[in-house]
């Protein structure tokens, strides 16, 4: 776990345009942890977190592109069922609100970035370094949701 920057770049809602940033990225031979793009009304939003967001930032300027940066909290997740139910139960016993959240696709050795905006992010370092002090129990410090819905039906 580790909080690294986000960049966050609004794009015109037409064919290619993502597809034109992406290929910027790779040209630049930048590795993208996680993305996510959403549309909101006439433009588009794209949320990415990079290995290296100085050249990020680059490349998305010699687009003509402004980016705005958010410092977020990436976690190494398992892929695996309960995983990023668990994170978002101990940040929420934490008390630490989770603005917004997306994961990346497959990763090394089984594993995925969950990257979370959330309201403290030194706080939720804090519990979630805890948690993890105590990896062989799960930490619940208020009761949460009905463990039932967890089990398929």
């Amino acid at each position: 776990m580790a909080s690294r920057k986000q960049l966050t770049v609004y794009l015109e809602n037409k064919p290619g345009r993502l597809a034109q940033v992406l290929s910027a990225l790779a040209q630049a031979k930048i590795n993208i942890i996680a993305l996510a793009v959403m549309d909101r009304q006439d433009k588009g939003v794209l949320r990415l977190v990079t290995e290296d967001e100085v050249a990020t930032k680059k490349a998305l300027s010699d687009l003509n592109l402004q980016s705005t940066v958010n410092d977020v909290l990436v976690v190494e997740l398992r892929n695996q069922p309960g995983a990023l139910a668990h994170v978002c139960e101990t940040l929420a016993g934490g008390h630490i609100n989770i603005d917004y959240a997306y994961c990346s696709s497959g990763g090394r050795n089984g594993k995925v970035h969950g990257i979370f905006k959330v309201s403290n992010l030194e706080k939720a370092e804090r519990v979630l370094a805890a948690a993890g002090n105590h990896s062989n129990r799960r930490i619940q410090i208020r009761p949460l949701r009905d463990q039932r819905t967890y089990k398929k039906q």
